[in-house]
């Protein structure tokens, strides 16, 4: 297996030009409460241009909160909407702005949303990004009902979801749900890490209860990569529990899966070596991670509970 050097921030851009950083949050002074945040990234055109829309989701002891940002190729912000955490505020609105000589328009109705232990809805909800009366970007369940209110020809937008970022929490046991591309399978992702009571800690993570990857002798292995097939797809796993494993303070561990080549040519360009590697999957490093597809990246930032 091979282990990368430097931190996560020096982690390869997974989307070439329009790289989502991975920010290294270990040595943040904010606290856990203020963490619980989930921010998603779709690449889409506006008036031909690649643009990326950011939503970010939060929640604290004043309710849930929805932040909506747009930058262009060059990562410059074109406007962003801060809608603070509710708990007796409308949980419905719209807002109108103006980029590229273009008129945006951002809806939103979280009155009937369901949530569960995270900040993010479940269902029975919709936010709305339409530019010049076309639906750039609709997410929820409510569709009918977000198209009723934006009064837009009801045509499936074109953008691509393409990055996660998500803070989650436990103590030997970190789980989340993933979705590693449009319309896929839902599946549950289970991180599974003993670092105190155990003296030589091992790192499982698996997928719908399966074992997928293991890293042994994790004091050498603290930080690497590896492949693991998801939906018949090649997801690259990036992990660094430095932190975990050394930190002097209280820190987070941080995991990127990343979907990458296909499978076939990754059995074709690396053959199994490493014995303590499940045997279903194996690890190999991209010299070149340009030339890849743009994919989805989902980033998590696991924090050990007291």
């Amino acid at each position: 297996m091979q282990v990368l050097s430097g931190k996560m921030r020096d982690f390869p851009s997974c989307f070439g030009e329009n790289g989502v950083q991975v920010a290294d949050s270990s040595s943040s002074s904010t606290s856990r409460a203020a963490q619980n945040l989930v921010t998603c990234v779709y690449q889409c055109r506006l008036r031909g241009r690649s643009c990326l829309i950011t939503v970010t989701w939060s929640k604290n002891l004043m309710g849930q909160g929805l932040g909506i940002g747009i930058d262009d190729s060059s990562n410059q912000c074109l406007c962003k909407v801060d809608i603070k955490p509710w708990l007796f505020s409308k949980r419905r609105g719209s807002k109108s702005l103006e980029a590229y000589s273009c008129k945006i328009d951002i809806y939103w109705d979280l009155s009937s949303a369901k949530f569960g232990p995270g900040p993010e809805p479940l269902e029975g909800f919709y936010v709305a990004v339409v530019v010049d009366r076309q639906m750039v970007l609709l997410l929820g369940d409510l569709r009918k009902e977000a198209f009723k209110k934006t009064n837009v020809t009801p045509v499936t937008s074109n953008a691509a979801f393409i990055s996660k970022r998500e803070h989650i929490f436990g103590k030997k046991v970190f789980s989340t749900k993933a979705q590693f591309f449009d319309n896929g399978q839902i599946h549950d992702l289970v991180i599974e890490c003993d670092t105190i009571s155990v003296n030589d800690p091992c790192l499982v993570i698996r997928v719908d209860s399966k074992p997928l990857m293991q890293v042994k002798r994790l004091r050498w292995k603290f930080r690497g990569n590896h492949i693991i097939l998801v939906d018949g797809l090649a997801v690259e796993v990036l992990w660094d529990v430095h932190n975990w494993l050394f930190g002097t303070s209280l820190g987070n561990a941080v995991f990127m899966f990343k979907t990458c080549l296909s499978p076939e040519k990754l059995w074709a360009s690396q053959p199994l070596s490493d014995p303590n590697l499940l045997p279903w999957s194996f690890s190999q490093r991209f010299s070149d991670s340009k030339s890849q597809s743009h994919g989805f990246a989902l980033i998590l930032y696991a924090w050990k509970n007291e």
